[in-house]
């Protein structure tokens, strides 16, 4: 679920911060920075791990703070495909089921997981009086409806991973007439509320399999 990744940056240092040990101020700026951000193809950013190195600091001409070359190792949350994991019942769609992992001592989650409706166990429906999936379990001649309820733990395979390039569009060359300008204005409004809405990391995943799904299946 977590891997190490080696990371260099550089850092700057604003200089009330000098008095401060060098490896404590590094390490908060580094965290500050980086956790919490996807980077893409590599994954979620958690917590620094380690510093491997960390470079002369320098002061370029016009500025009062230093500069610092760092190398350091990230612990990333980016699940391998067919790993097995633990999560909690988000939200319930026709689509099929978003699911929540937290992770960390202060309760970080990671929302993006989705189960997709033919990921399900068969047969299943949607109830929608109840908004929730029911997979009808099948015991010889008769059935029970097993409820996937809102906030239950599941058990889920990652099938899938999903990486999107957030990257804003450069802007638009000037030099248009008023109209242009106010369409193309109106575009680029749309084209950031839809860069917006982008999931950067997102993972597809089944509970179709024996021994997956709800936990309490399997332990009642």
């Amino acid at each position: 679920m977590f891997v190490l990744v080696a990371m260099k940056d550089l850092l700057e240092i604003q200089p009330w911060k000098f008095k401060e040990d060098l490896v404590d101020t590094v390490t908060n700026e580094l965290n500050k920075k980086l956790a919490n951000k996807v980077i893409y193809n590599v994954g979620l950013l958690i917590v620094l791990f380690d510093i491997t190195h960390i470079g002369d600091a320098n002061i370029f001409p016009g500025k009062g703070s230093c500069h610092v070359n760092v190398e350091f190792r990230f612990v990333v949350f980016r699940p391998f495909v067919d790993e097995v994991l633990v999560g909690k019942v988000r939200s319930c769609s026709q689509e099929g089921i978003y699911v929540s992992l937290g992770f960390g001592d202060e309760g970080s989650m990671f929302d993006d997981i989705f189960v997709p409706a033919d990921c399900l166990p068969h047969p299943h429906r949607f109830d929608s009086s109840e908004q929730l999936w029911v997979w009808e379990y099948q015991t010889g001649d008769d059935s029970v409806d097993m409820f996937i309820d809102l906030e239950e733990r599941i058990r889920f395979r990652v099938i899938e991973e999903t990486f999107v390039d957030c990257t804003p569009l450069p802007p638009e060359p000037a030099g248009r007439d008023s109209a242009s300008t106010a369409s193309a204005a109106a575009a680029a409004a749309q084209t950031q509320h839809d860069e917006d809405r982008r999931i950067p990391y997102s993972l597809t995943a089944s509970i179709s399999e024996p021994g997956l799904g709800i936990l309490t299946w399997w332990t009642s």
